[in-house]
């Protein structure tokens, strides 16, 4: 199981709208077959592994991190797969949230006279499948806010200067949470400061392009920034409002960019029913990297599920800009707070991670 959950890891970024799964098939204490979700999400990680096992998987053990499906989608149920198979077992880490499933793929195989354990190792595989189960469960992608400050949360100096305040191992860090994601996000204001690629520049790391998205009410993005330059091969889309102007839309979407129309809030889009319309297009796990803007309205809103920080070891001072703008904090009950999770030095900068608190 824990080199089917390995396997899975490896997936993350990759396979929405479908969850990353992995499966490993196991004969008389060799592996004979295995696999991961394919990118883009089909063919699924059980019938490429029993494939792989052929004739082997009579009689074998399969270890799957999530539930065999037991609907029919885009491909047959992977229960049946297993079934036609002739496993002996299958020992699975969780059940799947999905309602057309959620423990449909164990009592099917059951029925059919596979020995079927589930929860090994499961807390686990939930941590892996919990973006597609938050997309299932809440409408919406699992939320990851990024920031990279000083010691004192800052991002940027008076004049706006923020290249580089983190140095390159932390950067290359950050490229690689990016890597884990399906897509990353930022508001425009970054954009228009910045003019970032929103790329995982790491050779090999992602087998499929990051979908670029920016939160952008009026369509300000530049024609000319990179993300409207590189549209025509990496997906790009503009999360924007009714009432932009028309002539910037359609220019925007003759050079490849997706124009997502959410309502409009006092800061811009509307954050929840973007989050909903991300979700709708398949989007499982998003990474938002900035502005402080951005990273304000989501924790004002409470749309943040997990916090990663990256902390060089410099002070600015107030002269800078914060990492994230007012919300409306007035009371120490009205700040949001988040659960440790991890801590590790990147080189001379600190990066730490958070869950959101129970």
């Amino acid at each position: 199981m824990r080199s089917a959950l390995a396997m899975a890891r490896r997936g993350l970024g990759s396979c929405w709208p479908n969850p990353s799964v992995g499966c490993v098939v196991v004969k008389d204490g060799r592996v004979v077959g295995r696999a991961v979700t394919a990118p883009g999400g089909r063919p699924h990680a059980e019938p490429q592994a029993l494939a792989m096992a052929g004739e082997a998987a009579r009689g074998a053990t399969a270890y799957v991190t999530l539930e065999p499906c037991s609907h029919h989608g885009h491909t047959a149920p992977c229960a049946d797969a297993m079934i036609a198979a002739c496993v002996a077992r299958v020992v699975i880490a969780t059940l799947d949230p999905d309602p057309r499933v959620n423990g449909a793929g164990v009592a099917r195989m059951r029925e059919a006279g596979i020995i079927v354990d589930v929860g090994t190792l499961e807390a686990e595989a939930r941590e892996i499948c919990a973006g597609f189960a938050t997309r299932i469960m809440q409408g919406r992608p699992l939320v990851t806010l990024k920031l990279a400050s000083t010691l004192d949360g800052r991002i940027a100096t008076r004049s706006g200067e923020s290249q580089w305040i983190t140095a390159e191992p932390a950067r290359k860090a950050a490229h690689a949470l990016r890597g884990q994601n399906d897509a990353v996000m930022v508001g425009v204001g970054t954009v228009l400061a910045d003019d970032p690629e929103l790329t995982c520049r790491i050779d090999g790391f992602k087998p499929v392009p990051m979908v670029r998205v920016v939160a952008d009410s009026h369509v300000r993005t530049p024609l000319m920034s990179k993300l409207v330059s590189g549209a025509a091969t990496t997906p790009t889309w503009l999360l924007t409002c009714n009432g932009a102007d028309p002539a910037r839309r359609q220019a925007m979407e003759g050079a490849g960019v997706t124009l997502i129309t959410v309502e409009r809030s006092e800061m811009g889009v509307d954050l929840e029913g973007a989050l909903q319309a991300l979700a709708q297009r398949g989007i499982t796990r998003l990474l938002v990297e900035g502005g402080a803007s951005l990273a304000s309205a989501l924790l004002r809103d409470d749309l943040v599920d997990r916090l990663v920080w990256f902390h060089a070891p410099g002070v600015m001072g107030a002269d800078g800009w914060p990492a994230a703008q007012a919300y409306g904090v007035s009371k120490l009950g009205d700040m949001k707070r988040f659960t440790p999770h991890d801590r590790r030095a990147v080189g001379d900068d600190l990066m730490s991670e958070y869950r959101r608190a129970a």
